[in-house]
């Protein structure tokens, strides 16, 4: 990014009218949203060693923290005139949609990590210990900045081509078996585990079945757009940008707003989360104040 570029960075939108004022107020306050909730749910895994020890509980720990650093570069982004495409001089070099992709992916392993829990318990208690849970997490970080890498070593034509190629064969794909794991699971949830004689093991499954199909549902709802947005313009060959910034596109908004989301979906949905919030998080916070 050029100094020239920086230096004339002004807000997404003049506040010229009482719309374009809302526009910038939400452009702020959501970030602040996404930071506040993730963050405290990010502190109620941390501060709890029974949901440390618990693997499901890694896979929301990453989601909060990719979508706190996806909050943080939203006032650069979305507050800011900015727009992130590849010959942009106010561009983020691809680091700002990864943190986006890395949500993506931690759902996407997380719902893998419960169908197996379900399915092969035995099998799934002796293979995915909490070391190997966790090496998961980071092989996907790192592959992700990798990629980052990869498309700022090449030339922008050579990026092109390659977000161009694996957008549109990994969205398919990975939206295909999100999909297929979250009819699986359904199948589960609402019959295998029903069958199950009545029991606290039971009941800690069917939950937890049921609180990553819940957020993989909203998730798919918010990033579906997006989704069929960029395999459309790469199937036809044209640009994907049609917006003013980032702030303005409600396509690059829905995914953020599902960073607000997904943390509240894990408060209503996990009791021994939400209990550890209250009592050890919001609580002594609102004492000391």
């Amino acid at each position: 990014m050029s100094n020239n570029s920086v230096r004339g960075l002004s807000l997404v939108l003049p506040l010229t009218s009482f719309g374009n004022v809302l526009v910038v107020l939400f452009s702020i306050f959501l970030p602040a949203t996404i930071i506040f909730l993730n963050v405290s749910v990010s502190v109620s895994i941390l501060v709890n060693g029974a949901l440390r020890s618990e693997n499901r509980f890694m896979y929301m720990l990453s989601t909060c923290f990719s979508d706190i650093c996806s909050g943080v570069s939203y006032y650069y982004v979305g507050v800011l005139d900015v727009r992130d495409s590849f010959d942009s001089p106010t561009r983020t070099f691809h680091i700002v949609p990864t943190f986006l992709g890395l949500s993506y992916m931690a759902i996407l392993a997380a719902q893998a990590d419960r169908y197996h829990a379900v399915v092969s318990p035995l099998k799934y208690s002796y293979h995915m210990t909490r070391n190997r849970t966790l090496m998961v997490i980071v092989a996907y970080w790192v592959y992700a900045f990798l990629i980052v890498a990869a498309h700022n070593l090449v030339t922008v034509g050579v990026a092109k081509q390659i977000t161009s190629i694996g957008s549109f064969i990994g969205n398919i794909f990975t939206v295909i078996i999100m999909i297929g794991l979250n009819i699986r699971l359904f199948i589960i949830a609402r019959f295998q585990l029903e069958r199950e004689p009545p029991s606290e093991e039971r009941e800690n499954k069917r939950s937890s079945v049921y609180l990553i199909l819940v957020v993989a549902v909203f998730f798919l709802g918010t990033w579906l757009p997006i989704f069929c947005h960029i395999i459309a313009c790469n199937f036809l060959g044209s640009t994907c940008y049609t917006f003013k910034n980032e702030g303005t596109d409600p396509i690059r908004i829905l995914p953020r707003l599902n960073a607000a989301l997904t943390p509240i979906l894990y408060i209503r949905g996990c009791s021994p989360l939400r209990a550890t919030l209250l009592s050890k998080v919001w609580r002594p916070c609102c004492k000391r104040r």
